[in-house]
């Protein structure tokens, strides 16, 4: 279960988009890293409210959790939410928020730079080339604190040679340890798009460094649509340039893709 309770940023009155939207945060990241977008999201008319995944309260020595105990903690929050859940996962979160739907109910699904439906095993060979002392730390240490110690580090990783200095220091020192054991993790478990009856947007970062923008059009047409791409963004789509239209994207899709729907159907999905 998580260590606290989902963080709510409430539509304004009158202005209600009718869907409640829970963020899911990724590798190293905390809810801290939706505060601008889920603002942004909750002045548009929607209910948002953020998730903590156990041991990214830094609070907590090494992390040592499975990707199943975060899909538990999203679980839980998502149980307090009020229909129509669109749920949205950013990285690693995106890989648990596919886990989520597989077996939940929700009335849509939205991926940021996601892990691949084919897991991350190309994306650790690249990383293996451009950081081999991080790799060889991480494995010594079964930490994967090394991949993001330094400001250069989180720069190549996160954003681009444009994205201001003062936002890659910000990043850098609210980012924690992450669990080794979830690392691997995504390197064999695979989502099942098979199984999500949700809409499903999926957003990739033009200038990723993580995955490339093959691997997230493959995920994509796992789930029979387009990846739309973010021109000029790192992977880290919710605080980089841009985070302001990719709020709003996020937006005008929740309601032509599902609240219109819901409507239509007379119901609310859960």
């Amino acid at each position: 279960m998580t260590t606290d309770p989902a963080t709510e940023f409430p539509a304004p009155t009158g202005v209600t988009s009718g869907a409640t939207i829970l963020l899911v945060h990724g590798a190293w990241h905390g809810p801290w890293c939706w505060e601008d977008l889920a603002e942004r999201l909750g002045d548009l008319g929607n209910d948002v409210r953020t998730v903590e995944l156990r041991g990214h309260d830094g609070r907590t020595g090494r992390i040592w959790h499975r990707i199943h105990d975060y899909v538990e903690d999203v679980r839980d929050a998502a149980a307090g939410c009020r229909p129509p859940l669109v749920v949205v996962g950013h990285s690693l979160g995106g890989l648990v928020a596919q886990k989520v739907v597989e077996s939940e109910r929700a009335a849509g699904l939205v991926l940021l730079a996601p892990t691949p439906v084919r897991g991350t095993l190309p994306a650790v060979g690249r990383l293996a080339l451009r950081h081999p002392g991080a790799l060889l730390r991480a494995t010594l240490t079964l930490r994967m604190w090394p991949f993001v110690r330094t400001h250069t580090l989180v720069r190549d990783l996160f954003f681009t040679a444009r994205t201001d200095q003062w936002v890659v220091h910000d990043t850098w020192v609210r980012l924690r340890d992450e669990s080794y054991l979830a690392f691997l993790q995504t390197i064999v478990l695979r989502p099942r798009p098979g199984r999500v009856r949700a809409p499903v947007l999926v957003l990739a970062a033009e200038e990723d460094r993580f995955f490339t923008l093959a691997e997230m059009e493959r995920t994509a047409h796992a789930y029979g649509t387009r990846a739309v791409v973010v021109e000029g963004s790192g992977h880290d789509l919710m605080l980089d340039d841009g985070w302001q239209d990719v709020a709003d994207g996020i937006d005008a899709w929740i309601r032509t893709a599902v609240t219109a729907t819901a409507g239509h159907r007379g119901g609310s999905a859960s």
